[in-house]
């Protein structure tokens, strides 16, 4: 990422600028005025190729980001890695990558697991006012976490989990100036219900999810004055289970998701929890997902979606594509974003993941 007017810029306003487009242009969602937007990058591949959905459907590794409390279903061990050179059309140097792993642990009858985040935005030139250059820089953001889930009976996943977030945008100095690093820590909540029914559907057929994602105090980078939230969410999802056979599986889901951020004015934020109820008055980051996933011997799975979010939230409106293949223990998905605008900074976005069953042959 290069500003063509850079030179002329001070250091700290530097520091603002690479701020604010790194919180305009980084989400698949509208921030909404809420800092560290890399937390609500949608990472796997799988429900990349859905239209972000996964709330509802989520019952494995995926759960991690979705829905933490679909966890709870998962009763063996995986690991996975997505990679994505992310906003392809603005030709940035922006390289996304989501390594999470979980295992089930029969003595705390639940499901453990950890993750990592990390968003590599590029190298920078330090450039003061005057046109000398300083020190070279590369800035980065990252989140590690770890969480639990446990079901609570015999239909109903819960689960939580905590990450510790920093954001390092700039580590250079200038005189008593603070390197540009903010810090903060956040939790997610869900749960996800797959009541039992007798319509001659699969046993699954239908699945509700529930996730409230990165609850925490704001984060700050220089003046703490000017702390921003964190991107607080809440996402709804339904999934149906429509078919199961020997050769075939057809899966449908919807998701709806709430950026529940509110800044009544450009100087004031509502705090959580006031935030989690104003929120609903702004129109902001409402978005809708909605795929399907079909698979073929549970060899291969191809998939399609539609997203949407209101026009307060973004206007962006977009298809997804994808794909999966899966082999013995192992499997692969990838995803691709058909934008409606040609020059939307989304459009040819490709996901890959990268998936590790290590107890498939005992599931």
């Amino acid at each position: 990422m290069r500003f063509p007017f850079h030179r002329r810029l001070t250091p700290a306003f530097s520091l603002f600028l690479l701020a604010a487009v790194t919180a305009s242009a980084q989400v698949s969602g509208g921030s909404g005025g809420s800092a560290v937007p890399f937390l609500i990058i949608p990472p796997n591949a799988r429900s990349g190729g859905m239209g972000e959905v996964g709330t509802g459907i989520s019952k494995d590794i995926n759960a991690t980001f979705y829905n933490v409390g679909g966890l709870a279903y998962q009763k063996h061990t995986q690991v996975s890695l997505t990679y994505s050179k992310w906003l392809p059309q603005f030709n940035a140097d922006l390289h996304y990558s989501y390594l999470n792993g979980a295992t089930y642990v029969e003595d705390l009858n639940g499901t453990i697991n950890g993750h990592l985040i990390f968003l590599d935005l590029g190298e920078f030139q330090q450039t003061f006012e005057t046109g000398q250059q300083g020190a070279k820089f590369r800035s980065l953001e990252f989140a590690i976490g770890a969480g639990y889930s446990s079901m609570v009976g015999e239909d109903v996943g819960v689960g939580v989990q905590a990450r510790y977030i920093q954001s390092n945008l700039s580590s250079v100095t200038v005189g008593n100036e603070k390197p540009g690093i903010g810090r903060s820590v956040a939790f997610d909540i869900g749960a996800l219900w797959t009541p039992k029914t007798d319509w001659g559907m699969p046993e699954d057929f239908l699945n509700i999810g529930g996730n409230f994602a990165n609850i925490g105090p704001k984060i700050h980078y220089v003046d703490v004055t000017q702390a921003d939230p964190l991107p607080t969410t809440l996402r709804l999802g339904l999934g149906l289970h429509l078919l199961e056979d020997e050769f075939n599986d057809l899966t449908f889901a919807i998701d709806m998701t709430k950026l529940l951020v509110n800044r009544p004015s450009i100087d004031e934020v509502d705090p959580v929890p006031k935030s989690l109820f104003t929120a609903w008055g702004n129109g902001k980051g409402v978005e809708w997902s909605m795929g399907m996933e079909y698979w073929y011997e549970q060899l291969v799975a191809l998939r399609a979606g539609y997203f949407t979010e209101t026009t307060a939230g973004g206007n962006r409106r977009f298809f997804t594509f994808g794909a999966g293949l899966r082999y013995d223990m192992y499997g692969f998905d990838f995803s691709y974003i058909n934008t409606i605008e040609e020059a939307h900074p989304l459009a040819n976005t490709l996901r890959f993941t990268f998936v590790v069953d290590f107890d498939y042959g005992t599931k």
